[in-house]
Parts: structure tokens; sequence; C-alpha cells
């Protein structure tokens, strides 16, 4: 009896652990990334990797559920194009070509395709999950020795994956069209004399980064209520 009982009592003892592990469920997620730029613009019109630079992100995560996110990036990066490298000609055959040192601020919306996550199997948690993100940021940089600053909308998408509970790794490509043309300095400024309007005449460029991130704040793991 008394050995029944001990078994009893491990097994009791184990269940509960694994459940209480099965459930943990965390509010906050951290982390960082490395990846390459492109640029759109006056000094570049159509391969948006024929002048590649870098990026370095900071990203902030509140999980809202295993659907939704709401994310912060900041990012710091290079931009660069040469105009001579295209098949459109500018007005007086000039030349040009730019490079700079950009730095954005992001709030986006990320939406997974899959419920993602590790756990309760009756939530369909899956450890692997595309998704698309959207929302608006602000761009600062310098070319030439002036500054600018504009606002900017970026779109994506992207994919995670858990290696264990609270570590993600993610690879994100984001598209940046940005309400100025002023981007790749001040000469390019509609170059060809025509008014800029939200969808022509305006600088896009984009972020293509590799991410690790880290799960942080437990959730209530007694209750079903979430906040």
């Amino acid at each position: 009896m008394r050995c029944s009982s001990f078994i009893l009592s491990l097994l009791l003892t184990v269940a509960t652990a694994v459940n209480s592990f099965s459930q943990e469920d965390y509010r906050f997620d951290a982390g960082g990334g490395l990846g390459l730029t492109g640029y759109l613009g006056d000094a570049n019109s159509a391969n948006l990797w024929s002048h590649p630079s870098w990026d370095a992100q900071l990203l902030f995560r509140y999980i809202m559920n295993p659907r939704l996110a709401l994310k912060t990036n900041l990012f710091a990066g290079g931009l660069s194009g040469n105009a001579a490298n295209m098949d459109n000609v500018l007005p007086q055959g000039n030349d040009y070509k730019f490079s700079t040192t950009f730095y954005e601020l992001e709030e986006l919306v990320e939406f997974n395709f899959f419920n993602y996550g590790i756990g309760e199997t009756y939530r369909k948690l899956k450890r692997f999950s595309p998704y698309i993100c959207a929302g608006l940021g602000v761009t600062l940089w310098k070319v030439g020795g002036t500054g600018g600053a504009a606002f900017t909308i970026p779109l994506g998408f992207g994919v995670k994956y858990k290696p264990s509970r609270r570590v993600n790794l993610g690879l994100e490509f984001l598209m940046k069209k940005t309400f100025t043309d002023r981007l790749d300095g001040e000469f390019l400024d509609d170059p060809v004399g025509i008014k800029s309007s939200f969808m022509k005449n305006t600088d896009w460029f984009s972020t293509l980064t590799f991410t690790v991130s880290y799960e942080f704040s437990k959730r209530c793991a007694v209750c079903n209520y979430k906040d």
C-alpha cells in the first residue's frame, strides 16, 4: 500500500508539473536582428537589391494572444543608389549616387496565420507560423550634409519559429513607403518635374532581417483570465 501510495503521489506531482508547464504563457517578447536593406527611388528605379546595404534591429512585442501581437521596431541601417546603373536617363544626362545611414522607429500590428506557441493541444498551438504585418513609422537620415525626416508606412510578412518555449527565431521582410522624395538627397527631389503624390515620385526602401527574441513576464498560470 505504501508503495502504491508513493507511486500515485509521484504521478500526481509529475502531472501537476507538466500541467503547469503547459500553461506557461508570456506577455512580452524582446530581441534584435541583422539583415539587408534595399532602396527604390530616383537613383534606382527598378532593381530593389542592386545596391544592398545593412540593417540592425531592436524589437519589442506585446503578445495579445497566439494570433495577434503589437510590435515596436527600432532600425539603424544603410541605403545607397547610383543613377548611372539605371536604364532611365535623368535630365541633362546627369548621373548621381548617394549613400546614407537611416534611423527608423515603427509601430506595427502582426497577425499570425497559425496559433503560434508551444503548449496546450486544445489551443492547437504551432511552433512555426507565417505572418503579415503593417503599421506606421518615422525615419531620420542625412545625405550630403543635409538631414531629413519623414513618415513611413511599413508593410510586410515573415515567418516565426520556436526552438524552445521562450525563444523565437524570425525572418521578416518589410517594404517601407516614405512620404518624401528626398531620402536620396535634395538633388533627386523631383528631378523629372513630376509633382509628388501619395503613390508617385516618392522613395521606398526595404529591410530583410533575421531576428532572435526572448519572451518574459509570465501571465496568470492558475486561472483563465489573461490581461
